[in-house]
């Protein structure tokens, strides 16, 4: 008669701590927790001096520092509107400039005082660091914990920490008309409403676009370039960035990869706070420890979900005619692979009709992917396996064609470590 109200106590403390957000407490304890990341494990060879970053005048750390972290100039995209840490160094004239791999995104400013970077840890999610411009003999990186979170850790990030890309109107200064609202992308956003804010590089035949547009008080576009191709040239001072555009498709990847991210930490943290949970009910009902209750199976499950939508590209915007991008991003792209024996890849462009030649995401060799509790990568391969090979879905998922099912099928057969035993068998 004891034991009932301290588990109702402990199931209620835990529903409160998912309502808050709160990722500082058990069993995440995001702030105080060591990373090891792509940033942490760069500091360590930078203490060991294995790795010396090299300071460039204007451009201060970055250049050396994409070097270290294999991150390739082709994935410079330039946003104009004042939506950073350092906004006030932004404008039209200057835009602020990303570079990313498939862990690491790095923002710079002109002038500005740090480099703003993102990392992805298998166990924190997405981690915030600055690395200041100034010249040092032994630069060092901060690990930015309220600063960043205010925004990327707040309601437009479900509470947890997380990327944003929105498409937004702004004036000629690059401020944002607020009342005109903003947008979150990812890859089911119409090409139509994506972004604003945000300098585009190439073309995409069939549709127009919010890229490289002003507004004036009436919301009414004051810019020629309207959303169609546009010069950079003649707007920025190009010898200020390393690369001369902003390359379309390096945009739409980032904006695919960083939703993918977000998806997978919500399901890594849902997922530990559930079991977290389940542990301490057990403990309190003197439970086996394996112990696993109906309630929170479909936590978790409810959890994973949005991770296998996603990743299979479920209402993914369709294209109604060929994207072309202005760097070599999308060849260098491609040859990361990994490549089965008929030389085919997850990262393999289609541009005419879809994003990705075969609609399953790369980023499920990710060390988000992998980092996920085994409860979730269970749950997260096991409903793979019921769409691709038994066809158990529903319409979210009538987008994959036959070929498409027996392709990601073998693909990942031969790419993906650790799949389980029953990805062998032949589909039904």
């Amino acid at each position: 008669m004891t034991k009932k109200p301290i588990v109702l106590v402990v199931i209620a403390l835990s529903a409160s701590l998912i309502a808050a957000d709160d990722y500082d407490r058990p069993p995440i304890r995001y702030s105080d927790s060591q990373p090891a990341d792509s940033i942490a494990s760069l500091s360590v060879r930078m203490n060991k001096q294995e790795v010396n970053l090299q300071h460039y005048g204007g451009q201060g750390y970055l250049p050396s520092l994409l070097e270290a972290l294999g991150i390739s100039r082709s994935s410079q995209i330039l946003v104009f509107s004042k939506t950073s840490l350092q906004r006030q160094r932004i404008n039209p004239r200057k835009p602020r400039a990303l570079y990313f791999n498939d862990h690491v995104t790095i923002g710079f400013c002109q002038s500005g005082d740090v480099l703003e970077i993102t990392a992805a840890d298998r166990n924190l999610g997405t981690v915030f660091y600055t690395l200041d411009q100034e010249k040092f003999a032994r630069p060092v990186f901060k690990r930015e914990t309220e600063r960043c979170l205010i925004c990327h850790g707040a309601s437009a990030t479900q509470g947890f920490p997380g990327h944003m890309i929105r498409s937004v109107a702004t004036d000629q200064t690059g401020e944002l008309l607020l009342s005109r609202g903003s947008r979150r992308v990812d890859h089911a956003t119409p090409l139509e409403e994506r972004w604003g804010g945000w300098y585009v590089t190439g073309t995409v035949e069939n549709h127009r676009h919010m890229g490289n547009m002003f507004f004036n008080s009436r919301f009414e576009a004051d810019t020629p370039e309207n959303g169609k191709t546009i010069a950079l040239e003649n707007v920025i001072k190009g010898s200020e960035y390393l690369e001369p555009g902003s390359d379309i498709v390096a945009l739409m990847v980032l904006e695919h990869q960083l939703e993918a991210h977000n998806r997978l930490v919500r399901a890594n943290y849902l997922t530990r706070m559930a079991l977290a949970e389940q542990a301490e009910v057990n403990r309190l009902m003197g439970s086996p420890a394996n112990y696993r209750s109906e309630g929170i199976t479909r936590r978790i499950e409810r959890a994973c979900e949005p991770v296998v939508e996603y990743l299979l590209f479920s209402g993914e915007a369709k294209l109604s005619g060929r994207v072309t991008g202005t760097s070599d991003f999308a060849k260098a792209f491609e040859s990361l692979g990994p490549f089965d024996s008929k030389r085919r890849t997850l990262r393999t462009f289609d541009l005419r009709t879809r994003m990705f030649q075969h609609p399953m995401s790369y980023v499920v060799y990710s060390e988000l992917f992998d980092g996920l509790p085994s409860e979730a990568r269970n749950r997260i391969y096991k409903r793979f396996w019921e769409i691709l090979a038994l066809k158990k879905e529903d319409g979210r998922y009538r987008h994959l064609s036959f070929e498409d099912r027996n392709a990601i099928l073998e693909i990942m057969r031969e790419t993906k470590n650790n799949l389980p035993e029953y990805w062998n068998k032949k589909p039904s």
